[in-house]
């Protein structure tokens, strides 16, 4: 039975990949983490079949959580009434892991990064297996690398089913964590090589090769993201682009004006009043032509010194998400001279 998870750079087409795997034969189970990436993936599936097959089940991750994992066996049991996005507090982690309280908030809602670690606990594995068994032939989950802490439990007991198994994610897109709880899995995206072996061991084959080339990211992009960021990505376009640092201030102007040309803060984009968005909220957005992404002052400081490898791998990895998403120039320059377009 094939079950496998390919590691991808940006824009190499991970999503195309999980689409085109698609077929009207069997039965797909679709899991994503991204808002963003949910809709592409709708929308990709609908102009592939021209409608959205029966067959295939697309999920948020948190979805898939509640709604298929958690409601048809611990509902009635549990009467809970819906998800607590917020970390537990603090005193909830001594209360031990066999109590209700450990799990569901004063106003019955289920806390989120513990929902997994429920089913555990509450002995529904063997449960959830079979169901998958029963419904589902194949499993996609894209976005594969923000999957943290009790859910990629889950994830690696969910690989011991009789089903295939497809995992999509790019390492270093890590970004987000779907959730953390303590010392759980707290140092799963430290290594790359024992990150990789976690999935050998759950019994999939690890593929580094399909998607090993970007299609939207010039070669001039992909060689400034290995130089300063340290993160091996080639170019499979043949596309004419610059990656260009500005710093004279009427350059500055003309791109914040610029209607066609997205700005990608580290954060509080919208406090800017132009088109943009910030870093790793523009993770899984595939229509931006030039870039300009805009330096905070750490990001900025480890550039000029050329020691931009050495940030803290969460800031590394949403810098690399933003610089990705140029199908065509790059631009950079730092936030201080975006500083007299900001509003409070």
């Amino acid at each position: 039975m094939d079950k496998r998870i390919i590691f991808a750079v940006a824009g190499s087409g991970k999503t195309t990949q999980v689409v085109n795997s698609l077929d009207l034969r069997r039965r797909f189970l679709i899991v994503t983490y991204t808002d963003n990436n949910l809709l592409i993936l709708r929308r990709k599936i609908m102009e592939r079949f021209g409608f959205f097959p029966s067959s295939i089940i697309l999920y948020s991750y948190f979805t898939f959580l509640h709604a298929f994992c958690y409601k048809p066996f611990l509902l009635m049991q549990m009467q809970t009434k819906g998800i607590n996005y917020e970390m537990p507090p603090e005193r909830t982690r001594w209360l031990g892991s066999a109590t209700d309280a450990f799990y569901i908030d004063s106003h019955r809602r289920l806390y989120h990064n513990r929902i997994a670690k429920l089913l555990d606990a509450k002995g529904v594995m063997s449960d959830l297996f079979q169901r998958l068994e029963k419904y589902v032939d194949v499993i996609c989950v894209d976005e594969v690398q923000d999957i943290g802490g009790h859910d990629f439990e889950l994830l690696m007991a969910i690989c011991r089913c009789n089903v295939e198994l497809m995992l999509v994610g790019d390492f270093y897109q890590h970004t987000f964590d779907t959730s953390r709880d303590g010392p759980t899995n707290r140092t799963l995206h430290d290594d790359y090589a024992k990150y990789k072996k976690r999935f050998e061991k759950a019994g999939l084959e690890v593929d580094t090769t399909s998607l090993a080339k970007s299609h939207r990211c010039s070669e001039a992009v992909c060689s400034f993201i290995r130089e300063n960021l340290g993160i091996e990505i080639y170019s499979q376009s043949t596309k004419s682009a610059d990656v260009i640092f500005l710093e004279r201030q009427e350059d500055a102007d003309r791109i914040h004006a610029c209607g066609k040309t997205v700005k990608l803060f580290y954060q509080e984009h919208r406090k800017y009043n132009c088109y943009s968005e910030n870093w790793g909220n523009s993770k899984g957005i595939d229509h931006y032509q030039d870039v300009c992404v805009v330096l905070n002052g750490t990001a900025y400081k480890a550039f000029k010194t050329g020691v931009l490898k050495t940030v803290n791998p969460q800031t590394r990895n949403k810098l690399y998400v933003a610089c990705s998403r140029a199908h065509g120039n790059l631009y950079l320059l730092s936030d201080q001279m975006f500083k007299k377009f900001k509003s409070g």
